[in-house]
């Protein structure tokens, strides 16, 4: 439910952005309200997993996704929708760190690694199958459609846990669970996303931006302090102690980041400047998807024969070539030539990575806190990702804004038609051309109508330089977390 829901919505901005005529930011929070409590209270449904059973907060979590589900496939404006979002962003963060956790309690040290690399190949499956059957979907019925798809998924996991999953839990584990903590967390993280992502309406200078950032990074900071003093932390702090646990965080952090931020604009590119229709693009990254399936459980297996260290030296560096060749491609790339290459890439280096990279992180700690341990991870993971849609959309919009002043000066249009181009500069690829030049929309296609032509590919021309920018530093990102590994992974076998 968790990764079909990540890539099938991504297929869907485009067409949401057009129906509810939403801005470059709205689609942003369309995500990022997701994200946001997804990232902050994972650590909360770890420890809630372990003090109360896996199987039952796991549980508490579907439903209230497939609820959440429900309700964003209704909402009538784009506000609804974020609220939808925000509370699917709950389920989330109680189920996904149990997935893992049943896993890492059901399964000996010498099984877990390629049961992990099983259930990597599962997640892919699922990762295939929903960008294609959500951008048929978008394509043919309605981008409120994709949202469904999590309801009879949720009725065959719901079934499938009651009679299969056994019930485990932290018998060790005493003391309340840190809501001052996952409070303090949440309000951190907003803060900061909140004022990132207004900076590109505001400016980085307003009160309300300045305010929102201070007042975040003030509540991180606080977290960490609240942290060292509760009994029963939802980040324990001690262990990162372990050389092996910290570094792979490290490592998750600068490699989702990559990921995340470069996932989010390529489905616009895709879909908003390259043409490909939403089944199309959803099945861009098909490949991507196989090669993760097909190498999981022999990637899982790289750990018991090399270690950890090797493999996750190798892997994000292929993965960096990977988001590198994105950024090649200009305006009127075809798929093979242009973008096939780095999915490819991209499949092959995260292949090698995630497996090694999630069994490092899951025997780096006493198997009694694999509840704790499976949500930091994931909450660093879904951080990154947070994160990267933040501060690349900062930087996508002003490459973006640059580009297009500069591109429209060039063109043969009216000072009018160029100051309602440019005020639209906040939607990205979405700008409503017919509306700038004062015609009905749809009454000339660019091929009628040269003005419109022009204009059209000087926004697709910004778009793809702000595209190519996103991408080097995703490139630069996976690179960062090649050089983490080497500087504090310890050689060898895991230590326990």
């Amino acid at each position: 439910m968790a990764f079909i829901d990540g890539t099938v919505v991504n297929v869907a901005l485009p067409s949401l952005q057009q129906s509810l005529q939403a801005t470059a930011i709205g689609v942003q929070w369309v995500v990022e309200a997701y994200s946001l409590f997804l990232s902050a209270l994972l650590l909360v449904g770890g420890s809630l997993s372990d003090h109360y059973g896996r199987k039952r907060i796991f549980l508490i979590g579907v439903v209230i996704f497939a609820i959440a589900s429900a309700w964003y496939g209704i909402a009538p404006d784009i506000n609804h929708l974020i609220i939808a979002r925000a509370v699917q962003g709950v389920g989330g963060a109680l189920l996904v760190p149990g997935s893992l956790a049943i896993i890492s309690a059901s399964f000996s040290e010498e099984k877990r690694g390629k049961a992990i690399g099983t259930w990597s190949g599962f997640s892919a499956i699922m990762t295939a199958i929903g960008p294609v059957l959500g951008g048929w979907l978008v394509q043919h019925v309605s981008w409120r459609a994709v949202f469904y798809l999590n309801l009879p998924i949720a009725a065959a996991v719901v079934l499938i846990s009651l009679w299969h999953v056994p019930e485990s839990r932290d018998r060790e584990t005493t003391g309340r669970i840190d809501m001052k903590g996952a409070l303090l967390a949440t309000t951190g993280l907003g803060g900061v996303v909140y004022g990132l992502i207004e900076s590109s309406r505001a400016g980085f200078l307003e009160w309300r931006v300045l305010a929102a950032i201070a007042a975040g990074l003030l509540s991180l900071a606080a977290f960490l302090f609240v942290e060292t003093r509760v009994k029963s932390p939802m980040l324990p702090l001690k262990l990162f102690r372990s050389r092996n646990f910290s570094g792979t965080n490290i490592l998750t952090l600068l490699l989702y980041f990559a990921l995340g931020g470069a996932l989010f604009f390529l489905t616009l590119n895709l879909i908003q400047v390259q043409g490909f229709s939403p089944t199309a693009a959803g099945a861009a990254f098909l490949p991507f998807v196989f090669i993760m399936f097909a190498l999981s459980r022999w990637s899982g297996g790289l750990i018991a024969r090399f270690g950890p260290r090797l493999p996750l030296l190798v892997g994000p560096t292929i993965a960096a070539a990977g988001f590198a060749l994105f950024s090649i491609p200009s305006t009127a790339a075809g798929y093979w030539s242009g973008f096939f290459p780095g999915v490819v890439v991209l499949g092959l280096g995260m292949a090698i990575s995630v497996a090694p990279l999630t069994t490092a992180i899951m025997s780096s700690v006493p198997q009694s806190q694999a509840g704790v341990a499976s949500g930091i991870n994931n909450a660093v993971s879904r951080t990154a990702g947070l994160l990267a849609i933040a501060v690349l959309g900062v930087v996508m919009l002003q490459v973006f804004s640059s580009g297009l002043k500069h591109r429209l000066a060039s063109l043969n249009i009216s000072d009018q038609t160029r100051n309602a181009i440019y005020e639209q500069r906040i939607k990205l690829g979405g700008i409503d051309v017919d509306g700038a030049l004062g015609q009905p929309s749809g009454k000339a296609s660019a091929n009628e109508d040269p003005k419109k032509q022009s204009i059209e590919q000087a926004i697709k021309e910004s778009f793809v330089s702000g595209f190519r920018t996103i991408m080097l530093i995703a490139a630069a990102m996976a690179l960062a977390s090649t050089f983490s590994t080497w500087l504090l992974l310890e050689k060898g076998s895991i230590k326990r």
